[in-house]
């Protein structure tokens, strides 16, 4: 409370001397010599004056010999016909119509903003440990005891990471256990893997396990727009560490300033250049940092500057990638542990029922289910809960208040049952768990497939039936319904897609054999895919269209002739769809088995 009273102290006393400035520089000037007015009728009288100046009720002038003067009057209608009489001088100003303060405001406000600012300027210089000046000062978080702790307990699907990192943190602990045979301490640790794997989560276990100090920052709390700060935040940061060896410091998103030099657009990033140069010298320079680890995480290790990822820096790389079934076990184990669950929730059918998602998805997944029985007031969360909310993260929100009209809802039955009964058919593909035509996200209608196990790799034969699959929408509509509508444009697009990928980068086209045809071109600096590379030949090119071609129309001609030789089974399919708007696999195999469709 005094400062502030000090504060307004000295605003106070520099606005009156503002003030007092302005209304001395209104005044008349010294030299101008004030006089009554009957005095100045007299001197008009005996020819004196010379010439005046009316401004509203004042007047002022000068004498004939060089005087200056000043005096005031009343309304005086007969005062300018007799100074013309006298041959003087007259000129009239305009009145005064700004006020005194907007005056003040425009006169002397810069002037005032300025001084402001300067004040406050040095008072932040001195008060706050020159707050004002540390730019070059590094804004890592130092986790403290008190704060709420991860543990490796709240990790799961990543064990090989885990142990990974795990011995760093008994190599902190127990240096001489490893020190003995000549080992040294790793300095760097990245950890790579797609967007919601747990590299952040690994790193909160790391700082909750290691009884060491444990700095946290972002890549891009490093790059400024003050040129050689970020490369100064990273002389401080490494300072501070060296300061609290042994400790480890974690950056996050280290693609930010650990890009590939010289990749911009404009022949790079002069700042963003300096900040990795001075990483790659504190970590591994003249000058060496014992003690200090750096664990940086990203999902862009491919945009990273080679030199940054040499042994010396970065000694390992963990790859942290989607966890396989066991791995969603334990992660769903993790996040249900505070959610109160009904017996009939089974954990290992939910995570076989959802292959591909990452731990972030399944978070995700989970909080949905809790929340989907708490907005209809249940105790605990059922497998219907789950369902649901798998539901709504794969296939989007269902959008039942969209107007729809019959013929349009028609065309979406028979197209999600052409898909459906294809994928039914043909051996290979993924089995269908889901149908509906209730609109969800962007979709009118949704066929949902789920592998029984995780993949990784794909065969020729899978992907051919996948085509066949795509295209069985657009054909169905054109066998019941005699039309074309632009709802397979999505279907169209992947199966040429896929059919291009086959030909030009998996090798799988017979006619043109084992090679790959096109480079990409990726911008570094911009970390996207910016052109496709053409080395091959125009007439290979044609060759390459010829095939994609034949692949597409194979599997249209196919599938035409499947849906054609089981025509009742898709009557049956898409009128159950228009009747119940959703239909689960048992329900699909019912219908097939009840039409006797068998595959030719």
């Amino acid at each position: 409370m005094n400062s502030f009273y000090k504060n307004l102290g000295l605003w106070v006393i520099i606005g009156g001397v503002m003030i007092l400035l302005y209304y001395l520089s209104q005044q008349t000037s010294p030299s101008l010599k004030d006089i009554v007015f009957s005095d100045f009728l007299d001197r008009v009288e005996r020819g004196e004056v010379s010439e005046v100046v009316i401004k509203q009720n004042q007047i002022s002038g000068s004498m004939r010999d060089g005087a200056q003067f000043s005096t005031y009057t009343m309304d005086y209608p007969d005062l300018v016909t007799h100074l013309r009489e006298k041959s003087i001088k007259i000129t009239v100003k305009p009145p005064d119509e700004t006020p005194w303060y907007l005056a003040f405001l425009f006169s002397w406000g810069p002037i005032i903003l300025l001084v402001g600012v300067w004040i406050f300027f040095m008072r932040q210089t001195q008060i706050g440990g020159n707050r004002a000046l540390s730019f070059g000062k590094s804004r890592a978080r130092l986790l403290t005891e008190d704060r709420k702790k991860v543990t490796f307990a709240d990790v799961a699907g990543i064990d090989e990471a885990k142990e990974e990192v795990q011995e760093i943190i008994e190599f902190l602990k127990d240096p001489p256990k490893f020190q003995k045979l000549g080992g040294r301490i790793p300095k760097g640790v990245l950890i790579v893997g797609p967007p919601g794997t747990g590299k952040t989560l690994l790193a909160k276990a790391i700082a909750g396990e290691a009884n060491v100090p444990f700095f946290s920052i972002s890549g891009s709390d490093f790059v400024e727009m003050f040129v050689g700060v970020g490369a100064s935040r990273v002389r401080d940061l490494f300072d501070q560490g060296k300061k609290q060896a042994p400790c480890i410091i974690f950056i996050d998103e280290i693609d930010a300033v650990g890009r590939l030099r010289g990749a911009g657009l404009g022949g790079g990033h002069d700042e963003r250049e300096q900040t990795l140069n001075q990483l790659l010298v504190e970590m591994d320079g003249f000058e060496t940092n014992e003690g200090v680890i750096l664990i940086a995480a990203t999902n862009r290790p491919d945009v990273l500057d080679p030199a940054l990822l040499r042994p010396g820096r970065f000694d390992r790389q963990i790859v942290v990638g989607r966890p396989d079934v066991r791995g969603r076990i334990g992660i769903l184990k993790v996040h249900t542990k505070k959610i109160p669950l009904a017996n009939d929730v089974n954990l290992e059918t939910i995570a076989r029922g959802t292959p591909g998602f990452s731990g972030a998805e399944l978070a995700n997944l989970v909080n949905e289910a809790a929340l989907f029985a708490a907005r209809i007031n249940k105790k605990m969360v059922e497998m219907v809960d789950f369902e649901a909310a798998k539901d709504k993260v794969l296939m989007g929100v269902e959008r039942r208040s969209l107007l729809i009209s019959e013929k349009e809802k028609r065309n979406t039955a028979f197209h999600e049952a052409g898909h459906t009964l294809v994928a039914k058919l043909l051996p290979g593909t993924d089995p269908i768990h889901k149908v509906t035509i209730i609109p969800r996200g962007r979709a009118l209608g949704i066929t949902q497939q789920l592998p029984v196990d995780d993949k990784y790799t794909y065969s020729k034969e899978y992907l051919y039936a996948n085509i066949a699959v795509l295209l069985g929408g657009r054909i169905a509509e054109e066998l019941m319904l005699n039309h074309m509508t632009t709802g397979a444009g999505n279907d169209l697009e992947r199966a040429t897609d896929l059919a291009r990928k086959m030909v030009c980068e998996w090798g799988m086209s017979e006619r043109l054999g084992p090679l790959t045809f096109g480079k990409k071109q990726e911008e570094i600096f911009l970390g996207r895919e910016i052109a496709q590379h053409r080395d091959y030949s125009e007439h290979t090119a044609i060759q390459i269209d010829e095939e994609v071609k034949r692949l597409v129309m194979e599997n249209y001609d196919r599938t035409k002739k499947l849906l054609k030789d089981n025509i009742n089974t898709l009557k049956a399919i898409a009128e159950a769809l228009l009747e119940q708007e959703v239909l689960d696999a048992p329900e699909i195999d019912e219908i097939i088995r009840a039409t006797s469709a068998v595959p030719n």
